[in-house]
């Protein structure tokens, strides 16, 4: 029976890049998404489609369908002294904020004597990627979840402190 359109799918998975494990969560959380809401990356999403409850497969995913093609034109060269207090390695990732406000990811692809280049593209851009998925559970999606694309396994408490450890502050109940 093929996973529908707003359904909440839970699913373990461990990623390669040729014979390199990549990215695993084998054994602990489970990836859990609304499926059709591009929560996931494209290739992934339409490999499981068909998949059932407990079903284990591969799932060959092309560079274009995961973190895109390589884009040569996608770095920077910008001051050193801007990463002062950091010492930096080539290819350490960095995260910083974008002009929008949001987390950006950088590698560093070459420290010249005042300058560095950063590179903007994803680690995983222009690989193809094997993914050995497991499907842990699929059910429909409460009315909730239905108009906010979040399941509920994902959902923060509003002020964002519960079950953190926050204290009596946080107006946890």
């Amino acid at each position: 029976m093929a996973i529908e359109q707003n359904q909440i799918v839970s699913l373990e998975y461990e990623v390669r890049d040729g014979d390199k494990v990549v990215d695993s969560n084998v054994g602990g959380q489970p990836l859990v998404f609304m499926f059709g809401k591009g929560q996931i990356i494209p290739g992934l999403e339409n490999g499981i489609k068909d998949m059932n409850i407990g079903e284990k497969g591969d799932v060959l995913v092309k560079a274009a369908d995961a973190y895109g093609e390589y884009n040569a034109e996608a770095t920077q060269e910008v001051p050193k002294e801007q990463f002062a207090g950091i010492e930096l390695t080539e290819g350490m990732t960095l995260y910083g904020q974008g002009e929008d406000g949001s987390t950006v990811q950088v590698v560093v692809k070459e420290i010249k004597d005042t300058s560095v280049v950063i590179d903007f593209n994803h680690p995983l851009a222009g690989k193809d990627l094997m993914f050995t998925v497991t499907i842990n559970n699929v059910r429909d999606a409460s009315a909730e979840e239905a108009m906010t694309g979040v399941p509920a396994e994902n959902k923060q408490a509003d002020d964002g402190c519960c079950g953190t450890g926050g204290g009596s502050g946080c107006g946890c109940h």
